[in-house]
Order: structure tokens, then sequence, then C-alpha cells
């Protein structure tokens, strides 16, 4: 990754191409960054995680079992296989960064995205110096958005972690003939947040971390999502050579149907 601001001098004889590449990008993404604007959206097919990161923690979407893997990708065509796109993906290849020395992050563009191209041959970047057309003002609202909750959904998990709700997952995957464990994903202990006093309680849904707290425990159902996007996997590649898919195992909104976990 190449990030870079923004800028006319740098971006203004630019423009970017259509992605017809979808989600490929993240094909090897195993763990999605979320915030907490997303949850209700999430619930339905992905599971939560923590993983650790200095003296804290981050809110994660997790996409396979196995690393540099994503089962919500499908192979060869990049499509998103499940009805909600985490947000960080469907902005890409935009990003919200703090230069050194700046107070504050700003719109930056991946340039190794493959996406740049001369100005017209795509959405371009500015309509004149110092404004940005219609569409790159939009990614920066929408990114700016992102970044507010991404605040707030920090401060919530950091007092997750504060109140020692979160503890190390205890997951095992299959690797070759044989069962490993997984390290470095964690969850919400449950026992622990059960045993909260009512001030604690209150201390905590006021951050809006009982929100995060919660929606981790429902979300751990979804890990049989990842069996079935496996088994899709290999149904998409033994297909690949072919225009059409079995009636009915994907659906107008480029969605697996798995009856009732939709």
């Amino acid at each position: 990754m190449q990030l870079a601001a923004i800028s006319f001098e740098r971006h203004g004889q630019q423009a970017l191409r259509k992605n017809d590449a979808r989600y490929l990008f993240a094909s090897q993404e195993t763990l999605i960054p979320v915030v907490a604007a997303e949850l209700s959206h999430l619930l339905p097919s992905m599971a939560l995680t923590f993983v650790p990161k200095e003296q804290s923690y981050l809110l994660m979407a997790l996409t396979s079992l196995q690393p540099n893997h994503n089962l919500y990708v499908a192979p060869n065509t990049g499509k998103w296989l499940a009805e909600y796109i985490p947000a960080s993906l469907r902005a890409w290849p935009y990003h919200m960064a703090t230069p050194p020395g700046a107070d504050a992050p700003i719109l930056c563009i991946d340039e190794d995205c493959g996406l740049l191209a001369p100005k017209g041959e795509g959405s371009d970047f500015f309509e004149a110096p110092g404004k940005l057309t219609e569409a790159t003002q939009k990614m920066l609202s929408f990114l700016s958005h992102i970044e507010t909750n991404r605040r707030l959904t920090q401060d919530a998990v950091d007092a997750l972690g504060a109140a020692g709700l979160i503890q190390p997952w205890a997951l095992q995957a299959k690797k070759d003939d044989a069962t490993v464990p997984i390290n470095g994903l964690f969850r919400i202990n449950e026992q622990a947040l059960n045993a909260l006093d009512a001030n604690q309680l209150h201390e905590l849904h006021g951050k809006g971390a009982l929100a995060i707290a919660y929606a981790q425990l429902y979300s751990i159902q979804q890990l049989s999502m990842l069996e079935k996007l496996a088994g899709a996997h290999a149904q998409l590649r033994q297909k690949a050579a072919s225009a059409t898919v079995d009636a009915g195992f994907l659906k107008d909104r480029e969605t697996i149907d798995f009856g009732g976990l939709k």
C-alpha cells in the first residue's frame, strides 16, 4: 500500500477507473476493521472478534480461520458473498490517514491500487484547483463519518478492556488432517460481563461499550458461516469456467442463501 494525500498538485490530472475486480483486493484480509455503527448490519453474517494493539484491542470482523484468506470474497470474480459489505472495504482505495505533523486525518488514496488513470478516463478527483468533484466529496464525507465513529468505537473497546471483559478466544481450525489452536483472537468474557454491578453496567452503557460486548457474543454463532462459505468457494472454483451457477445458489444481490442465517 502506498498512501498519498489527495491534492490537486498530485491528482488534479488524474481519475479513478471503475474497479471491475470488485473485492479481490481484500481476498487475503482475514480480519476487517469495523465500527459500532455497522454492528446491526454485520451480525446476520459475520463473527466479530478483538485483536490486541498496543495497550488495548481493535474490533474486527473475522473472514476465515486460515491466515491470509477471506472466505467472503468469491474466487476469480471478487464478489462479496454476504448481504453486507464492511464500510472500510466499500471505501477502498480511499483511506483516512494522519500525515506526520498533521492534527487530524485527511483523505488519502492507495496509489498502488492499480485504478489510477488520466483525467477523463474515470471518475475525476478534482473539478478545479481546490474543488473536489462530487464523487470525491461524497467519499470524503463517508470516510469522515467512519473516522468519527471509529474513535467512538475505540473508546468503547478501551472501556471493555479496562473493565477486564476481553479474554483470549479458544478457537481451533483444521489443518491438513489435524486440529490446531488459533492464537491472537479475543472475545468477550460473558461470565465477567454478567458479574458487573449496576454502576459498572451504567458506565459501560454510557460509552456505547455494552452494545459492542453483546454484539460480539451474539455474532459467535456466525462462525458456522465460515464452513458454509468454504463449501461455496469449492463450488465456485469448480464452476469458474462456466458462465452460469446453479439456480438459487447466488441471488440477484450476489449473496449466498444460507436459509435462516440471512
